[in-house]
């Protein structure tokens, strides 16, 4: 595991907020971008590239709106989700830069969650990416996420546990700061493929992860039957 030695107050601050309480994050990126005029035939994690000072902008309205914590606009910036885009090879720059402009918009007193969200195609047996080949490309993308300056790591909407520690994995060969995770759920509240609530918390308790959450997918009380299940389950996990 990479050392972060020089990172231990950062690392220690989003684990002292959620236990203190209630913890204000921010919304979606994607929508505010979109209301800017930014179509859905782009790539939205390119424009940390392109229009830096756009995606600053809205970082800094949820800096304003009082946030604790802000994402980068990373959210799909692993090699299958750009590659589409032509911009594969641009991984690392990509969330390097994603990073360095949420920390800018911060400042000294928010924190910034590198986000990594799933690759958007499944792991095998179910689909055709390798579990060896889903930890390389989270791994490009948490090192960019490092380089850039994140205090922790927001690893979201995963929609299976093989996915989630396949993310989790990646982060861990990185860098030792706090990684966040965070599942979706379906009406029926199971993940896509059948995982309970209580079976994730079990498998990511298991793995040491200090934060659990659901994301996405259920509407407000099916979303709430999820958090209380995750809630009822966890022995050592905070849950999101």
């Amino acid at each position: 595991m990479a050392s972060d030695s020089s990172t231990l107050t950062k690392r220690a601050s989003i684990l002292d907020l959620v236990a203190r309480g209630v913890v204000l994050g921010d919304g979606a990126m994607g929508t505010m971008l979109y209301n800017r005029g930014v179509f859905v035939n782009r790539c939205f994690d390119e424009l940390n590239l392109s229009a830096p000072a756009l995606v600053k902008q809205v970082h800094q309205e949820y800096v304003e709106a009082g946030s604790q914590f802000i994402e980068t606009n990373t959210y799909g910036a692993n090699r299958f989700k750009l590659g589409p885009h032509g911009l594969d090879a641009q991984v690392a720059k990509i969330n390097r830069e994603g990073a360095r402009i949420a920390r800018e918009a911060a400042g000294e007193s928010v924190l910034v969650a590198g986000a990594i969200g799933p690759l958007g195609k499944p792991l095998e047996p179910i689909g055709h990416i390798s579990l060896a080949d889903a930890v390389s490309a989270f791994a490009d993308q948490a090192a960019g996420l490092k380089e850039g300056g994140v205090d922790f790591f927001l690893i979201e909407t995963m929609p299976s546990l093989d996915m989630a520690k396949a993310a989790l994995t990646a982060v861990r060969t990185v860098s030792d700061l706090p990684a966040i995770v965070s599942l979706t759920f379906t009406d029926e509240g199971a993940t896509v493929i059948g995982e309970s609530p209580e079976a994730v918390v079990e498998a990511l308790e298991a793995e040491g992860v200090p934060i659990i959450g659901a994301n996405c997918s259920q509407g407000p009380n099916k979303m709430l039957h999820t958090v209380e299940r995750l809630v009822a389950a966890a022995n050592t996990a905070k849950i999101l």
